[in-house]
């Protein structure tokens, strides 16, 4: 239940208090003094679209707070713990901030949520009606949703299913509709990838091969140099036969060692160096070893480097091409050939999706059929609950019924030996068709009712919905609007009664209507013009019978306005 709102800079009201209770109450008030703000107040405060417009002129923010008494355990109490609000004994704290500049947040017991959360809590807790509802009636969408709302499980099982199906169908569409019209550009891409990997399995390259041809190709080009360099330094170190004279570092470093071995047992310290000295001695010998083998198997073939230059030329072929090095190019090569099992399995997907999207379609249809029926019975019991509701509305000779049809589209889905146009909510278009009186003709009611008509019919789905799926509050705006005489009276009653089992808080300029009410607020201007926190205030007593009068007559004063307006409430009272 909606314990209270404070409303700051919103419109013309400047800092005002709407305290509700339980019941029925009705707010009232003269032409623009500002009752349709408590309507969009409540409207930003459970997510609505905040419009800047909205902000009082020369305030930098528009302020909506308010008090929500949540059902205990219920999903909206589940729903805002997710979010990380606290209850506040039992009830929930809103808050919804819009700046001049177009910023808006949101609040919700102490903490800052994303706007759409409040949206969310909207649908489980307050159920606002107003004008712009009533032209959403007229819209077949909004019908469908109607009577899928009324049937409950019996159409939204199906419906899910249905709904699954719809988008695997509409991705495996895509996916052929992605397959067929690109298939110039996948044979395109098959034979270019085709042509570099016959081009490269040509050369055979092997990993790392470009690096190795890269370090053997510096040696060939500088083999003599090599070789002349490794002949010197063989001969330094372990001599020249053909010098034998010549002093080698091999010979030196023998006889160093031989002189301290001579004398190493009379000093440890020189037996070390001698054994370091032999160290050395064994080293260099090796050293030599492998410089002598350097030398002879140096290959200074020109043949071979013309070999070497030839392979190398071939893989810098591939590397402009495929690669910055041949690991590049064979990681390429292993892509390329996953791509191409792709692109050559295309005939082999085409025919599998085909399959399966005519499959699905079959399954469409069936699940569609199942849908229709389910419309089609929930459709009777709907109609039949509102038309009743209706003759409590002084429209007791109305008839409201559901015409349901399809679309004949080649392209469509086949149902009951037809193929019919389908969307992502079935086959289904639903139109709510009204015969105001015996004689006439079903009509849509977009073409058919009056604007009193069309309150009647939006305040009868309303209260057949309250019996069905009920929410704890509901907000109607206007819902009175071209109604009068015999038939306000009766839509006062109406709300009284489904105030019995929910919060019903009507924002009205009848008299009729407000009578009935429990509780009847009143909103008026000071003389600058703005709704202060003294604008909104319970009347009771004389006052409400004075505002009655008003209502009634455009005068407070009036005698025959106040026996009038005495004997709304009289018949009010006496019928609760």
């Amino acid at each position: 239940m909606l314990e209270e709102m404070r409303i700051r800079s919103l419109g013309v009201i400047d800092d005002a208090v709407v305290e509700l209770s339980p019941g029925f109450t009705a707010v009232t008030g003269e032409t623009g003094a500002g009752k349709t703000m408590v309507v969009t107040s409540l409207g930003l405060l459970l997510g609505g679209r905040a419009d800047p417009a909205l902000v009082r002129i020369g305030a930098k923010s528009a302020v909506v707070e308010g008090r929500i008494t949540v059902p205990p355990g219920g999903t909206a109490v589940v729903r805002a713990e997710e979010a990380g609000a606290e209850l506040d004994d039992g009830a929930l704290l809103f808050s919804r901030t819009v700046s001049a500049e177009g910023r808006s947040r949101a609040h919700l017991g102490g903490r800052s949520v994303p706007v759409g959360v409040l949206a969310e809590l909207a649908d489980e807790l307050v159920a606002v009606h107003g004008q712009t509802d009533q032209q959403g009636l007229l819209k077949l969408s909004r019908q469908r949703q109607a009577l899928d709302r009324y049937a409950g499980d019996a159409v939204a099982v199906p419906l899910t299913k249905y709904a699954g199906a719809y988008r695997r169908l509409r991705a495996i569409s895509a996916e052929l509709d992605e397959i067929t019209t690109r298939a110039r550009e996948r044979a395109q891409e098959a034979d270019l990838l085709r042509f570099g990997l016959e081009e490269i399995a040509a050369v055979e390259p092997r990993a790392g091969e470009d690096t190795e041809l890269a370090a053997e190709a510096e040696r060939l080009g500088h083999a003599e140099a090599l070789a002349s360099a490794a002949t010197v330094a063989h001969a330094a170190l372990a001599g020249n036969p053909e010098d034998p004279e010549g002093i080698d570092a091999a010979t030196l470093v023998a006889g160093a060692h031989r002189a301290l071995e001579a004398v190493r047992s009379h000093d440890s310290a020189l037996a070390t160096l001698s054994g370091r000295i032999g160290e050395i001695a064994i080293l260099l010998g090796d050293v030599a070893g492998e410089l002598a083998g350097y030398a002879d198997d140096l290959d200074a073939d020109p043949l071979r480097l013309a070999a070497v230059e030839e392979r190398r030329a071939a893989l810098t072929q591939l590397t402009r091409k495929y690669g910055t090095d041949i690991d590049a190019v064979l990681g390429w090569a292993e892509q390329g050939a996953a791509r191409l099992t792709e692109l050559d399995g295309d005939d082999d997907r085409l025919g599998e999706l085909t399959a399966e999207r005519d499959a699905l379609r079959a399954e469409l249809g069936g699940l569609a059929q199942a849908l229709t029926d389910a419309r089609a019975e929930a459709a009777e019991r709907f109609a039949a609950a509102v038309t009743a509701e209706l003759a409590s509305l002084a429209m007791p000779h109305a008839r409201v019924s559901f015409e349901i049809r399809q679309t004949d589209d080649p392209e469509g889905v086949e149902v009951g030996g037809r193929t019919v146009a389908y969307g992502s909510a079935g086959v289904d278009e639903v139109e709510l068709l009204l015969a105001p009186h015996p004689g006439a003709p079903p009509r849509p009611i977009a073409k058919g009712a009056s604007g009193g008509e069309l309150s009647r019919v939006m305040l009868a789905v309303e209260v057949v919905f309250a019996g069905t799926d009920p929410v704890p509050t509901y907000l109607f705006d206007e819902v009175d609007a071209g109604v009068g005489g015999k038939a306000a009276v009766e839509i006062g009653r109406r709300l009284a009664r489904l105030a019995k089992t929910a919060q019903v808080v009507v924002v009205t300029h009848l008299p009729q209507v407000a009578a009935f009410a429990d509780r009847q607020l009143l909103v008026e201007k000071t003389n600058d013009g703005s709704v202060t926190r003294s604008g909104v205030k319970v009347l009771e007593g004389e006052e409400r019978i004075r505002e009655l009068s008003r209502m009634l007559a455009g005068q407070e004063d009036s005698e025959t306005a106040r026996a009038h307006a005495e004997e709304l409430l009289a018949t009010a009272r006496a019928d609760g």
